[in-house]
């Protein structure tokens, strides 16, 4: 059968308002596409921004941009045009589907889904397939996974799409009875009917799909009928997971003959390939097939990665200058501490608090390093890689490789990993490059050390941080940032704004500056706040990291915020308490503090930090105990932590989250980050970026999720600001020290690779 596109009229409800009808009509289904024997529904994305609540305060502050309109709101606003395009299907087997425009990259959205639709459909969750999407340029920004914005852009959606198929079928197995639906229940994808008759979903799909089928429109189940939704549930990818079966881009067999490829890299950052001076000599090493230049570097295609890798380090290549090759650690400090905008109160006739902070480049470290699978001929090209910008990377490719965008496939695997390192394709735009000059399919493969010191990282930064305190109140708040410019040229994950940020002068810029100025505000009354960004457009590769500017501005703050309280002579929590916007944000950190026994007695050189945060319509606290009585090998001995996301749909998956955003916290203020030594990273493996290892992690870790009250918030980001301020705080009471620079401790402890 044909695809069709219809639209329901929905009846008004028993008991529901004018106001209720027309919001309830703005978030009808704009089509639905039909074809059997599969029932396929479209569904709306998006959803209503709530604004801030408000907070008594003896000096109150103005609500910031984030407060009003946060970066997830953008992006669904900016899905709204195309936001009728996501399909649920139920196939004649019974089985639920739905193909994800979105990237799993551990993070277990998989799993959230696929809770969101059992309970919708009244189906096990076994019976539930979430795939990962291809490329699909007609959503324009429906495509882009980042800003922890997933389940919030998903979440009305699904369930209505759900919702609607639910109704599709008991329309159907009412018809086959000639009855009503009044009375219809099912179970397990069961419909059965009031005299016992029964028919299974799959059984009902063909004519459930039939556009002749009159069905008025559905609403999604109240929050109250809940079977799996806010019940801890694993993640249906957990045995593949542990057990090594989960097919990642390199475990796929999907191209046959491509062969497994290698790239030897400049000596620094944007070097040039200017000659290979042994080229025949490594084109005949065993194995070896071809050796392509491209312009990141040259190209080895072996029979196996092993030859492929013995090839890549023996070619001898004459390399072009790189874009930073005179920066380093110290020549970057200085100019972010020269790009500092300048405070505007001046220190007079008052009290002030002030402090700088730098915080060192870090690399994003993914399990997984780059890799893709390209295959390119014959005017067309198929792509495999775990990809968080599909659309952007398929319009790119295609105008690099000269071809239509319709002759271009992106397939998006699931991810070993990402914190942000996957919104940038380069892995992808390298494969096809390398597939168009060998005229061959290739599997790419980036080394641990090329993903150490030619990935992306999260740029360097310096803060400096200035609170007035005047009559015993703080009366402003001033935080200036200065970054490494921070690559956001993959846009809202499509062409037309991938192309405005890559524009000279301004483009980029302008991007950052919305990201800063849709995710930062502060959650405390602390009069007059400015928190101003200004960016040094030093040409590294620099991407979105975990929190992107969160981490470090806000984690910054929170160290102060201690100080402020030292400077007014009250305890760290009771000023949060007192200082905190929202009744909503104190529940969050009084839990912490009664459940983490804040103020307890330590042993000397150990104590513990509280710190909090809130951000993308949710908000945590984390209280941490630090051992330090060697400073030069902390540990993070406890951790207590609680989280108010809003709806939780996986509680066990957002505590997964808050450890994971701990974790990272953990480790780069305490050791993790990147030394940059004549314009490349020293660091070139884990041995040598010393991420938290299990040594280092807290022996006891105790998650508390709020109980839900609305509609979901972001989770994946959440962690990790609180818990650097924590940390730091923890660590500065234990030692009598103030922290200003991260990670604290900090040598070059290991020989490097060779550049």
């Amino acid at each position: 059968m044909s695809l069709e596109t219809s639209e329901s009229v929905p009846l008004p409800a028993e008991g529901q308002s004018e106001g209720e009808r027309r919001s309830h009509s703005r978030r009808r289904f704009l089509t639905y596409l039909v074809a059997a024997p599969t029932l396929a529904v479209a569904a709306r994305l998006g959803a209503d921004a709530v604004a801030p609540g408000v907070a008594n305060a003896v000096v109150p502050s103005l609500p910031g941009p984030a407060e009003i309109l946060d970066l997830g709101d953008v992006l669904i606003l900016a899905g709204a045009p195309t936001s009728g395009l996501i399909v649920v299907t139920v196939d004649e087997a019974g089985r639920v589907g739905l193909a994800l425009p979105r990237a799993e990259v551990g993070q277990g959205i998989t799993t959230a889904v696929g809770m969101l639709l059992a309970d919708e459909l009244d189906v096990p969750l076994d019976r539930v397939d979430v795939t990962l999407a291809d490329s699909r340029p007609e959503l324009l920004f429906n495509q882009l996974t980042g800003g922890s914005n997933t389940i919030r852009s998903v979440y009305g959606p699904v369930r209505s799409a759900a919702a609607q198929a639910r109704a599709r079928l008991l329309a159907a197995a009412a018809a086959r009875w000639g009855t009503t639906t009044v009375g219809l229940t099912v179970t397990d994808g069961v419909v059965t009917a009031p005299d016992g008759r029964t028919a299974t979903y799959g059984e009902l799909s063909a004519a459930a799909a039939s556009p002749s089928l009159s069905v008025v429109l559905a609403t999604p189940k109240p929050a109250s009928a809940a079977k799996l939704v806010g019940t801890p549930t694993n993640r249906v990818d957990a045995r593949k997971m542990v057990t090594g079966q989960m097919d990642y881009t390199l475990d796929l067999d999907v191209v046959p003959g491509a062969l497994p490829t290698m790239v030897r890299r400049p000596a620094s950052i944007n070097g040039t390939v200017r000659s290979v001076a042994n080229l025949a000599a490594v084109k005949a090493m065993p194995g070896v097939v071809d050796v392509v230049t491209i312009p990141t570097g040259v190209a080895v295609l072996a029979e196996t990665f092993g030859q492929a890798l013995d090839a890549k380090e023996a070619l001898q290549v004459t390399w072009g200058p790189g874009t930073v090759d005179g920066e380093d650690d110290e020549t970057i400090k200085a100019k972010l501490r020269g790009a500092a905008l300048p405070f505007v109160v001046p220190p007079l006739l008052s009290t002030t608090v002030d402090a700088e902070f730098d915080f060192a480049t870090v690399s994003h470290a993914p399990m997984e390093t780059n890799s893709a699978v390209a295959d390119v001929a014959g005017g067309k090209a198929e792509i495999w890689s775990g990809l968080k910008s599909p659309i952007v990377a398929q319009q790119a490719i295609a105008a690099d490789l000269g071809l239509p965008q319709s002759a271009v496939t992106v397939h998006v695997t699931q991810g070993g990993g990402s914190f942000g390192r996957r919104l940038f394709f380069d892995a992808a735009l390298e494969a096809a490059r390398i597939s168009k000059a060998a005229g061959r399919p290739v599997k790419l493969m980036w080394s641990r050390i090329d993903d150490m010191r030619h990935g992306r990282a999260r740029a360097a930064s310096f803060h400096r941080v200035r609170a007035t305190v005047a009559l015993g109140q703080v009366v402003s708040f001033e935080h200036r940032v200065a970054s490494v410019e921070t690559d956001t040229k993959h846009g809202l994950g499509e062409i037309l704004t991938a192309t405005a940020a890559s524009l000279p002068v301004a483009g980029n810029l302008s991007f950052a500056q919305t990201i800063f100025l849709t995710t930062i505000h502060s959650p405390y009354h602390l009069g007059v706040t400015t928190q101003l960004l200004n960016e040094v457009p030093l040409q590294m590769h620099t991407g979105s990291w975990r929190s992107v500017y969160s981490a470090n501005t806000r984690g910054a703050e929170e160290i102060v915020i201690d100080e402020i309280a030292a400077k007014m002579r009250k305890d760290p929590l009771a000023f949060r308490r007192e200082f905190l916007k929202e009744d909503r944000y104190r529940a969050v950190l009084d839990k912490v503090a009664a459940e983490g026994q804040w103020g307890k007695t330590m042993p000397r050189g150990t104590a513990q930090g509280i710190a909090f945060h809130a951000e993308y319509k949710s908000c945590t606290a984390i209280l941490v105990e630090v051992d330090a009585r060697d400073p030069r090998n902390p540990r993070v001995t406890k951790a207590t932590i609680a989280a108010d996301v809003g709806r939780p749909i996986n509680p066990r998956g957002l505590e997964s989250q808050l450890i994971g955003g701990l974790t990272d916290a953990i480790g780069t203020t305490f050791r993790a980050g990147l030394h940059i030594d004549a314009g490349l990273p020293l660091e070139g493996s884990y041995s040598q970026f010393h991420y938290t290892r299990q040594a280092e992690s807290p022996l006891e870790t105790k998650v508390f999720v709020m109980p839900a009250n609305g509609e979901p918030g972001g989770a994946g980001e959440l962690g990790v600001p609180a818990a650097v301020g924590a940390i730091a705080n923890a660590y500065a009471r234990a030692t009598g020290t103030k922290p200003r620079s991260f990670p604290v401790n900090f040598p070059v402890d290991f020989d490097p690779f060779p550049r």
